[in-house]
């Protein structure tokens, strides 16, 4: 597995990542056993960069507990990365909360849940209006300081806030969705090469609707997120589907499958970006993986941007839950 460096502060990751939400939240009910099996194989396979978040366990530490569990044989050879910034303190989603006094509860209490004596890449998660980054940012530098954490990084930030943020403590590396159907972060990539921040893209397939495996809304669990996804609903769900399937002749033609092209995609895009998709299966594990061995050319760029030229059809979330940039 290649390796990239993200930012100007040391951070060098795996070429690929591995994103850890779906293992305990988002897409229905999971298994313990088999999200252990594929992180392991993700390891086996050379990707050294692991995604959690207090959010993912819904402040029970879940989610950071199963990845400690499944790293600790070789915690010194990977990164992980966690997330504050929600007030999660009735068990559900209750708000924002990136109260200085909140980051460190937050950072102490992951560092328990992982099992780990420091936090490669503390992230905040999302921007909190009511919190000053400065405040933020100060935080962290105090707990890089401590040696709990190694590397700053912001997640769903805007120009002005990086900047400011940037200005305090700085970021290694700002994380966002982005994928052949979103691209909307294109327009913050100027700003990230100019203080030398790497990018790190979350759902880069889609939320699976880039792997061929996508079924109409209302088709999946109660509990799975793209039941009220935009671009599972009726009108957007047939246009999608016919560009996946498009996509999917592509990949064919290269010997490669439709996430493989994707992911190479999203590689194809800088040297500094990083993509970390998340799956329970260990056999997807082996497919992503071997996306890192695709080499897109200039006619093959181009046959994608024909059949999708701006992103997919859909809003990335309903109206009401879109973060704000700023």
């Amino acid at each position: 597995m290649r390796k990239r460096t993200l930012g100007g502060q040391g951070l060098v990751t795996s070429a690929i990542g591995y994103g850890t939400m779906g293992l305990t939240m988002a897409y229905g009910p999971g298994d313990e056993q088999e999200g252990i099996a594929a992180i392991r194989r993700a390891y086996e396979l050379g990707v050294t960069f692991f995604d959690t978040a207090e959010l993912y366990g819904l402040g029970t530490g879940s989610n950071e507990i199963l990845v400690g569990r499944a790293v600790k044989d070789f915690r010194d050879e990977v990164v992980l990365a966690t997330k504050f910034g929600f007030d999660l303190s009735s068990g559900r989603i209750s708000g924002l909360n990136s109260r200085p006094d909140n980051i460190r509860k937050v950072a102490d209490n992951s560092l328990r849940y992982l099992g780990v004596d420091h936090i490669d890449v503390l992230y905040q998660h999302r921007v909190d209006p009511e919190v000053p980054i400065e405040d933020v940012a100060g935080t962290v530098k105090e707990l890089i300081d401590a040696g709990k954490v190694k590397y700053f990084g912001l997640s769903e930030a805007g120009p002005q806030t990086i900047r400011r943020a940037h200005a305090v403590q700085p970021v290694s590396v700002l994380q966002t969705e982005y994928s052949l159907f979103e691209r909307d972060v294109e327009r913050l990539f100027p700003v990230l090469r100019e203080l030398g921040i790497g990018f790190v893209s979350y759902s880069p397939l889609g939320r699976g609707f880039i792997t061929g495996t996508a079924k109409p809304a209302g088709s999946y669990d109660p509990t799975d997120m793209r039941n009220g996804d935009p671009r599972w609903q009726p009108g957007n769900f047939e246009k999608n589907l016919e560009a996946v399937e498009r996509l999917t002749e592509l990949a064919a033609a290269k010997d490669a499958t439709v996430s493989q092209l994707a992911l190479a995609w999203v590689l194809a895009q800088g040297e500094d970006i990083v993509p970390i998709p998340g799956t329970r299966s260990p056999k997807r594990v082996e497919e992503n993986t071997a996306a890192v061995d695709l080499t897109l050319t200039q006619e093959d760029l181009d046959a994608i941007a024909q059949i999708l030229p701006t992103g997919g059809y859909g809003a990335r979330y309903a109206e009401q839950s879109l973060p704000t940039w700023v």
